[in-house]
């Protein structure tokens, strides 16, 4: 008896401490859209108060974008060195405070910098999420990439569709972007309420460095994969409900429109994660993505006050590469250090991407005075998707490819069987058995 009561002890120790971090991971997922699709609703009663042009909203729309991808390469570094919790527990806060500042703010400048802090919490979140899921459940990832990526959407959805009713009710938008504030904090707390763990090293989160993954076909196929889809949803939720109002609906109908494109993703994020995890079915599903995608645009591009509904579902569930991606990001590394890493350049460098697709929209609208620049932008943007998705599902590991050329670089060979996942009250650890990767396809 003496024996098995302090293991038991452990056990459910293990179990609390596991259990905390997956309902902090979710809670923290549910934040990191609000900010950005806060704004589309209301952009127009943005342009109006800060009195700006159509180019200065095209900054707007894409300042959040470059932030995820200049903040997050911060990501892995802080890891290395604090605790997690207090990492993203730190970024929640600073969110929590650019909401606050920007929704205040009497001109552009302050608007900017409340909407760069705004972004601390995102960005980091963004790059650290997937590692975290490696770290700490290493074999749920289908399960919890879609829980949380599920909660990414909820939130997404929330702010999108009650912004232009909380404009309307408070009379303007300011009360509209400052109340997502509180879900971050929120969620802040319960990154504080988890206990570090005693003994466990800052040694096991060494950060991998990131230049070596240009080697790999894989982690830059990936890149592009990632920078792409997010271009393509970065310009659904900065443009498409002011190009709805231009073709004739009311700011009302096109908010519920844009969380309708939310809304629909939200079970498919809870899907796809775990048909991403089975090789034989990611091909087939990304074809699914690629004609959703060219059906919606074609259709919104056509005739946008026919079946308006219809083409947002479509490039809803076009969408559902962001779920793919993320899953994949996963997939093709050995390790969460290698998983961070992968993320980081994955993410960093993709939002780089994606932030041309808001500010050129921006741009070209201001010079033509309409939208076929977008819809000539995305577009193309479906062909490159689908040929960088064709490539980032094949059944290989980035280690492999970068060890290749730099041998040593990876963790992989050099970690034992177990993970302690620092955080947790009473030290857990999770036997990962070494994986050989499959052929290349």
């Amino acid at each position: 008896m003496t024996s098995t009561a302090p293991a038991d002890h452990l056990g459910t120790s293990r179990r609390r401490g596991l259990g905390l971090i997956a309902v902090a991971i979710v809670l923290t997922a549910l934040n990191l859209r609000t900010a950005v699709t806060s704004v589309g609703p209301v952009l127009e009663e943005i342009e109006s108060g800060l009195g700006i042009s159509s180019s200065l909203a095209g900054v707007i729309t894409t300042m959040p974008v470059l932030c995820f991808a200049l903040i997050g390469f911060t990501g892995p570094a802080l890891s290395a060195r604090f605790r997690d919790a207090h990492v993203l527990a730190g970024a929640l806060v600073a969110m929590a405070g650019g909401l606050a500042l920007r929704s205040a703010a009497g001109s552009f400048p302050l608007f900017l910098a409340g909407t760069v802090l705004a972004m601390v919490g995102g960005a980091l979140g963004n790059v650290l999420l997937p590692s975290l899921v490696k770290r700490y459940f290493p074999t749920r990832t289908g399960t919890l990439v879609g829980a949380y990526s599920t909660a990414m959407g909820l939130g997404a959805t929330l702010a999108a569709v009650g912004s232009q009713p909380l404009a309307e009710a408070t009379g303007g938008w300011r009360w509209a972007l400052v109340v997502w504030a509180v879900p971050a904090l929120v969620a802040a707390a319960v990154w504080l309420a988890i206990p570090a763990s005693p003994g466990v090293s800052r040694a096991g989160h060494a950060a991998v460095r990131m230049r070596p993954l240009l080697r790999s076909p894989t982690a830059l196929a990936l890149t592009g994969f990632f920078g792409v889809q997010a271009l393509q949803a970065y310009v659904v939720i900065g443009w498409s409900a002011q190009y709805l109002r231009d073709s004739g609906l009311s700011a009302a109908t096109a908010g519920l429109l844009l969380g309708l494109n939310s809304l629909v993703g939200l079970p498919l994020s809870a899907v796809i994660p775990a048909l991403t995890v089975r090789p034989r079915v990611q091909r087939p599903l990304l074809l699914v993505f690629i004609a959703c995608y060219v059906a919606g645009w074609a259709g919104l591009w056509a005739s946008p006050g026919t079946a308006p509904w219809l083409w947002m579902t479509m490039i809803a569930i076009g969408m559902g590469t962001f779920s793919m991606v993320l899953t994949l990001i996963g997939l093709r590394a050995r390790t969460p250090e290698t998983v961070a890493a992968l993320s980081t350049v994955t993410q960093g460098w993709g939002y780089v991407i994606a932030g041309a697709g808001p500010l050129l929209v921006g741009v070209l609208r201001g010079i033509t005075g309409g939208y076929t620049g977008m819809f000539v932008i995305v577009l193309i943007g479906v062909a490159v998707l689908a040929v960088t998705g064709w490539i980032s599902t094949r059944q290989v590991f980035v280690d492999d490819e970068v060890e290749r050329s730099v041998p040593g670089w990876s963790p992989a060979g050099r970690c034992t069987d177990v993970l302690e996942t620092a955080g947790v009250e009473a030290p857990a650890s999770a036997h990962v058995r070494t994986e050989t990767a499959p052929p290349p396809s």
